[in-house]
């Protein structure tokens, strides 16, 4: 099967070891999975979560050779804390989250996060959920809907565009939409409907809020030397990840101006690599997906 993003470095940084528990919020196919697993033998055990059930049915399936050292469970990264408890883990020795849509959903079209092929516009990471990425086009007001562009998406046209799908409602399918946005932005490097595409998709799903969640849960469960790593593909998922990590590093957040330090702030992480770490130009070649992948990682002290 194909190697998941940042394979050989994610192992490295985790540092699995035999008696270890690890956790992978983001599960997809089994692959990041699998290699902690591996390098964790002969008893070291793994939760691993996703909200999608047919990503699940295949890391169930590629995950099999390790039995009852594997724990799969469908559902958000988000009740991460709740579900060790549940099993009686105190702490874990490493935390892995590969955030954003999967080379699975992407490649079915069915799942309509792709414009390359026609497809009903849906999104949804689960496909139990209720609402999808249809419904927020053609229930959101046009207000709404451009502020979702603009800030999950960057667009900088956000307000024309809100305003031509609003005008071409309803909006049930991923090539009408990216026709829509096409004709209001114009050409570019990047396909035009690149940027509406991922903002809803983020919206749909809560991406952001998901992330955020997780950040101090994922911080509180480490255990001392313990490890989490976080794969970002975008800017703003970086940027949450990297804002949580530089402060959850310093022993003061005071106001830089403040001269004496009332917050009472203490460090509990080190930040393994100040700058993220990337693919290589291998890894690009063989997965062009890879080319935006970002890798930050800290250590619990």
């Amino acid at each position: 099967m194909h190697q998941p993003v940042l394979y050989k470095e994610i192992i490295h940084v985790l540092r699995p070891t035999r008696g270890g528990k690890y956790v992978d919020g983001t599960l997809g196919a089994g692959g990041h999975a699998y290699g902690v697993l591996e390098a964790s033998s002969p008893d070291g055990q793994l939760l691993g979560f996703d909200r999608d059930p047919h990503a699940l049915a295949v890391a169930r399936d590629r995950l099999k050779p390790f039995g009852d050292r594997a724990t799969i469970r469908h559902g958000s990264y988000t009740g991460l804390e709740a579900e060790l408890q549940q099993m009686g883990w105190e702490t874990v020795d490493g935390i892995l989250l590969d955030l954003g849509v999967s080379s699975m959903q992407f490649d079915r079209p069915e799942r309509g996060f792709s414009f390359k092929e026609d497809a009903p516009l849906d999104m949804r990471f689960d496909p139990a959920q209720d609402v999808t990425a249809a419904d927020l086009v053609n229930t959101l007001p046009e207000a709404e809907l451009a502020g979702i562009l603009y800030r999950y998406g960057e667009e900088r046209r956000s307000r024309a565009v809100a305003r031509a799908i609003v005008r071409q409602r309803p909006v049930t399918t991923t090539r009408h939409l990216a026709q829509i946005v096409a004709a209001v932005t114009g050409g570019g490097k990047i396909h035009p409907a690149t940027r509406t595409f991922q903002a809803l998709r983020i919206a749909t799903n809560r991406e952001l809020e998901a992330v955020e969640s997780v950040l101090p849960q994922a911080i509180k469960v480490l255990s001392t030397g313990g490890r989490f790593a976080v794969i970002s593909f975008h800017s703003l998922e970086d940027r949450l990840v990297k804002q949580f990590f530089r402060q959850e590093s310093k022993d003061c957040i005071c106001p830089p101006e403040q001269l004496i330090c009332t917050c009472g702030h203490e460090a509990v992480v080190f930040e393994v690599n100040r700058k993220p770490i990337r693919p290589g130009p291998e890894e690009i070649e063989a997965n062009p997906r890879a080319r935006s992948a970002l890798l930050r990682v800290v250590e619990k002290k």
